[in-house]
Parts: C-alpha cells; structure tokens; sequence
C-alpha cells in the first residue's frame, strides 16, 4: 500500500490535539484546520525556489522542524483561516499553534534511502510514496497510471524524467 503523507498529518494532528482542551464545537474545524493548514504549507513550500530541498530536510530529518519555514507558514495559515474566526481564546489558540512544530516534526524521518545508493534522490520519493521507482537489486515498485503521473509531475518539478 501507498504511503499517503495527507493521511499520515491526519493521525499526527487527531493524536496530538487530544492533550487540548478544545471545545466540542470547534473539534472537527481544529482537527480539519491544522491538517490543511500543515498539507498547505507543505504544497506551497513546493511549488517556490527551494522549496524541494527544504521539504527534503525535514522529510529526511536534516532540518529541525520548529525552526523550519515549512513549520512557520502553516503556523501562519493556522492562525489567518482557522483560530480567527473561532474565537477559542489566547490559551487554547497557542497550545494548538503550539503543536505544529511538533506534528511537523513526526514527519522527520519518513524519507530515506530505499533504492541502496547511499543518497535520498528524486527514486526514492517514488518508492516511498509507492508510486514508481527500483528498489535495491532492481525490483521495479508500483509502475501504475498514478506512478508514471506521479513521476510525471514530480519529474517536472524536481527537472527529471
């Protein structure tokens, strides 16, 4: 099965807020609100001069998260489209702002070598994320319709093919 990095944030953000005391109300907005607002930051990050390398550092673990930019956009986004408009009060807001760091930071690690080269590269985004690429000793993962779109886009991206 796939690595999905959307689900993945999902389980980090439900497991961290339960040390919050967020109203019932307001539960599934926060829960929601801090999933997009960090998947958010990771897509915008992306898309601008050295985003890549920056999401590389955190994915692999070389960039600490709580003084990463990725970290501080989605804090930024966070607090613009959600804690705005909910008026949860200055505590709670900065216990949840407060736990971006920290999600971000479980992230850390999810990328690694895969393909034995001794490098984290462009192969093993793919076979991390299940979508393309050869393993060690050239076993070929997934070759789907979604893994050539996936090397496709990423390819363009990062400048492969």
């Amino acid at each position: 099965m796939a690595f999905n990095i959307q689900d993945f944030i999902t389980k980090q953000v439900t497991s961290a807020v339960t040390g919050v005391e967020v109203p019932s109300q307001a539960k599934n907005t926060v829960l929601n609100g801090l999933s997009d607002s960090i998947f958010g930051s990771l897509t915008q990050t992306a898309a601008k001069p050295g985003g890549i390398d920056m999401i590389k550092g955190l994915l692999t673990g070389a960039s600490p998260a709580a003084s990463s930019p990725v970290t501080a956009l989605a804090s930024n986004l966070f607090t613009k489209n959600i804690l705005s408009s909910l008026n949860l009060g200055g505590g709670i807001n900065s216990a949840l702002t407060g736990l971006i760091p920290g999600i971000i930071g479980k992230l850390g690690g999810i990328l690694k070598d895969q393909d034995g080269d001794g490098d984290v590269d462009f192969n093993d985004i793919l076979i991390t994320l299940g979508v393309g690429g050869k393993k060690a000793g050239g076993s070929s993962a997934a070759g789907s319709i979604l893994g050539n779109a996936a090397k496709g886009i990423l390819g363009s991206i990062l400048g492969k093919k």
